[in-house]
């Protein structure tokens, strides 16, 4: 049996680094910590440091989680997909394999080990103490088992699986690929009927997932927090794949970019009112309901307009890095492993701020990002930080 060489018998040419969607991650970093900082005051208090609102307006902040969840993490997915199939080129399985698990793995290790135990702190003291007035105790062990989740790190988590399943596609299709080569580099974006398409597809695929798995219910395998959009996770990640290939990002026109924000704007639109009119919040939430077949239907109208809109913002706009947007773009992927430690510690440290949840949250917002960022610097500045983050 004749074994599949690791590596291509000639490197690909070398890209030249898409400044632009550095930049675009820099930019949805900033929205991770902007909707954990947002959850903190919000009527969803999936978070380690909950403070519900007294006042009303602490709706306005469960709508933006709403509309920002519906496209942000796709996008994550989108963006580590474009990189996977040239990273895989150049470096074969083995060292493609080893650097994922090294990239991500080894974050994810330091979340579950030092940084998770530090976020949940404040939470494990109230639960040993509800646990003393019923006359039982609660070590901290079995808090940390009984409560686990990955947190925020489920996205590395996850990546990590695709990751795997790509590489395992690769020898499966290496045959065919060999004899056929690989997809042309096009340059022209599909069309407006294969996006559409697209978008139709994705709202029934996760209309359907949620017939199993509605809004809410966590993901048992690998505890994710947000289970309903693994399939839009799982379409973008493999759209970055198919971009990358065949110039797609390179293809899109303004026209489409500004097509895609209005049609993300009518379906934010659409799903507002489809929330605020609703007697039943839970109707939307899956199974099997004409409500969450609507509400598929604008979250992925709403996830394509975005990452549209916005490859095309960043590519027209903001394809330069100058000095600081090095430095942000650099430290990005710290930012999103220290970020809850920066939240919660400013949570704490503004509990007795008596003021409307909004309030709150933009001055959090306004200290948690650049502490952010300043953090991450001497967390990357640690021996071999660099090598993984």
């Amino acid at each position: 049996m004749t074994r599949v060489p690791d590596r291509p018998a000639a490197p690909p040419a070398t890209r030249t680094r898409l400044l632009y969607v550095d930049n675009l991650r820099t930019a949805l970093t900033v929205l991770v910590v902007l909707h954990h900082a947002a959850i903190t005051y919000s009527n969803i208090p999936h978070w380690y440091y909950p403070e519900p609102p007294t006042d009303s307006s602490g709706t306005l902040l469960d709508i933006l989680l709403v509309l920002n969840q519906a496209f942000f993490m796709g996008a994550f997915f989108l963006i580590a997909g474009l990189f996977v199939p040239g990273s895989h080129d150049r470096k074969g399985t083995a060292r493609f394999l080893g650097e994922r698990l090294l990239r991500l793995g080894a974050p994810l290790l330091v979340w579950l080990l030092a940084l998770r135990p530090l976020v949940t702190l404040g939470r494990y003291a109230d639960a040993r103490e509800a646990a003393a007035q019923q006359g039982a105790e609660l070590p901290y062990w079995q808090y940390y088992l009984t409560s686990f989740t990955p947190g925020p790190m489920w996205f590395v988590e996850v990546l990590l699986v695709f990751s795997a399943l790509y590489v395992l596609w690769r020898h499966l299709t290496a045959k065919g690929r060999r004899a056929s080569g690989p997809a042309p580099v096009t340059g022209r974006a599909p069309g407006a009927a294969a996006i559409v398409a697209f978008v139709v597809g994705l709202a029934l695929v996760s209309y359907l997932w949620r017939i199993v798995l509605p809004m809410g219910d966590p993901l048992p395998v690998l505890g994710l927090p947000t289970p309903a959009y693994l399939p839009q996770y799982a379409a973008l990640f493999t759209i970055g794949l198919v971009a990358t290939r065949r110039g797609w990002l390179e293809g899109l026109s303004r026209t489409v970019g500004r097509i895609g924000f209005a049609a993300a704007a009518a379906a934010a639109v659409a799903i507002v009112l489809l929330l605020v009119g609703s007697s039943e919040e839970a109707a939307f939430l899956g199974h099997g309901t004409w409500q969450s077949l609507v509400m598929t239907t604008c979250e992925s109208a709403l996830a394509v307009g975005m990452v549209l809109g916005l490859l095309v913002l960043f590519r027209e706009r903001l394809d330069r890095q100058g000095r600081r947007r090095r430095f942000l773009s650099a430290h990005a992927y710290t930012v999103y492993l220290i970020h809850p430690v920066v939240l919660v510690a400013l949570g704490y440290a503004l509990s007795g701020v008596d003021a409307p949840a909004v309030a709150k949250f933009v001055l959090l917002a306004v200290l948690a990002v650049p502490l952010c960022w300043s953090a991450a610097l001497p967390v990357r500045a640690l021996p071999g930080a660099r090598k993984v983050l």
